[in-house]
């Protein structure tokens, strides 16, 4: 039977959830959507239906109800009386969990709006206890293999551009919400007072004996030996002009041009034998300076404090924190250019490297085991970490809602189904009753 809160009996037409209204002073609810309004209307033809066929089964009866029942109207009386019967009772049953039947406060009925925070916290417990586990969350993501999707997905090139593509409009977005006084402001209030307190001889001394020994150094000799090279060969007047004005000026002329020629072809030579020679005693000379720099930087306490005082007079100058600022707006601006450019290095080193990542993730079994591991590791310590947190949100969610508001919105979802109970009810109830006739004549 369709539910209704008027004492006047059931009606289909007043049975389908109505849109709630806005109630000062109460808690939100979802706004209802088109989905939610196509609901309403299949869950309004399933009431229908159900109530069609009681009303069938209440016609059969008094229609039959005066024939003979010794036979087949018998049959047919009884079969409509269980039938109207299994239907009043499942209606009962389905109405009492959103509303009192027909507006009597019969007790254990409108379970949902007196009982709806005990739903809430029962729903929230079998969420947490069925879903939000270690073992289902890590045994979900194995079966998911995402590191075999990732790499197939970012395989195709249309879907790699689309991922850089996002992955640079938020860095678009977060880079060009830092602006020159927040940075200003971090450089000031945190980085350089922590830099101006913090020691850094022995640490810097330590630093570049590591880098020396290792000969992570040479690259940059390299290139120093190479730009110096570079300049002389380009500059050949420049260098002959400075050498001229230190020349002594009671020497000849001819003297002069003979020692600043053979003074410029010894440094072309020098630069490009220190450029090529990774043994040149010069680069050995640099080695054993910075050696004993940092020596002195880990060990000499002089050598200590003169450098923390220069780091202090570099780092408490005004001008350190607008160099910082100055830094930050250059890269800033290079970064939005090339962002914004999509035929930038940046775009296509961009968009190579996620291919070479998806194939690497397709071809290299270790890989793409280690990305599942740690996806489930991650899972892991959410939900462990988390899990109870994030169910909470479905408790919190429903006991926001009001009573009548949460029955409407749960009944939107499964009412269309529970209407089956309805039906169903009807017609076992009908052979039901048939069978329990037929044992009736038969004992009879």
């Amino acid at each position: 039977m369709t539910e209704q809160s008027s004492t006047t009996g059931p009606q289909h037409a007043s049975a389908e959830p109505t849109s709630p209204k806005p109630r000062t002073g109460a808690p939100a609810t979802p706004a209802w959507s088109e989905v939610d309004e196509a609901r309403r209307h299949s869950l309004g033809r399933m009431k229908l239906l159900a109530l069609s066929l009681l009303l069938i089964a209440a016609v059969i009866y008094v229609a039959t109800l005066q024939l003979d029942h010794g036979v087949l109207w018998g049959y047919v009386n009884t079969g409509a009386e269980a039938a109207m019967v299994g239907a009043m009772a499942d209606w009962f049953a389905v109405t009492a969990l959103f509303r009192h039947p027909m507006g009597i406060k019969i007790p254990h009925t409108a379970i949902v709006p007196t009982k709806k925070d005990e739903i809430a916290v029962n729903l929230q417990d079998f969420f947490t206890e069925n879903f939000l586990t270690e073992a289902i969350a890590r045994d979900r993501l194995s079966n998911a293999r995402i590191g075999m999707r990732i790499g197939r997905w970012l395989q195709n090139s249309t879907n790699s551009r689309r991922a850089i593509t996002e992955i640079l409009r938020i860095g678009r977005a977060a880079v060009a919400r830092v602006s020159d006084d927040e940075v200003r402001t971090l450089a000031d209030d945190v980085l350089l007072p922590r830099l101006v307190r913090e020691p850094v001889a022995s640490v810097a001394g330590d630093l570049l004996d590591g880098v020396v020994r290792d000969g992570s150094h040479h690259a940059l000799v390299d290139l120093l030996a190479g730009e110096i090279h570079t300049w002389l060969k380009a500059n050949p007047k420049s260098f002959q002009a400075m050498v001229e004005n230190r020349a002594p000026w009671w020497a000849p002329d001819a003297i002069n041009t003979r020692v600043v020629n053979y003074a410029y072809d010894q440094a072309v030579a020098w630069a490009a034998d220190v450029q090529h020679d990774p043994a040149h005693p010069t680069r050995q000379s640099l080695d054993d300076l910075l050696l004993r720099v940092a020596q002195d930087l880990q060990n000499d306490p002089g050598v200590q404090q003169r450098a923390e005082s220069l780091k202090t007079r570099l780092l408490s100058h005004p001008q350190t924190s607008e160099t910082a600022v100055s830094l930050w707006r250059s890269i800033r601006n290079s970064l939005l250019t090339a962002i914004d450019d999509d035929t930038s290095a940046l775009w296509k080193r961009g968009q190579r490297a996620l291919l070479e990542l998806g194939d690497n993730l397709v071809a290299d079994d270790e890989l793409r085991d280690s990305l599942d591991g740690r996806l489930e590791d991650m899972s892991a310590f959410m939900v462990n970490t988390y899990g109870k947190e994030l169910s909470s949100v479905i408790s919190h969610t429903i006991q926001r809602w009001d009573g009548e508001e949460a029955a409407q919105r749960i009944e939107l979802h499964v009412g269309r189904d529970l209407q089956f109970i309805r039906i169903n009810g009807t017609v076992v109830g009908a052979l039901v009753g048939l069978l329990i006739h037929a044992f009736s004549q038969l004992v009879g």
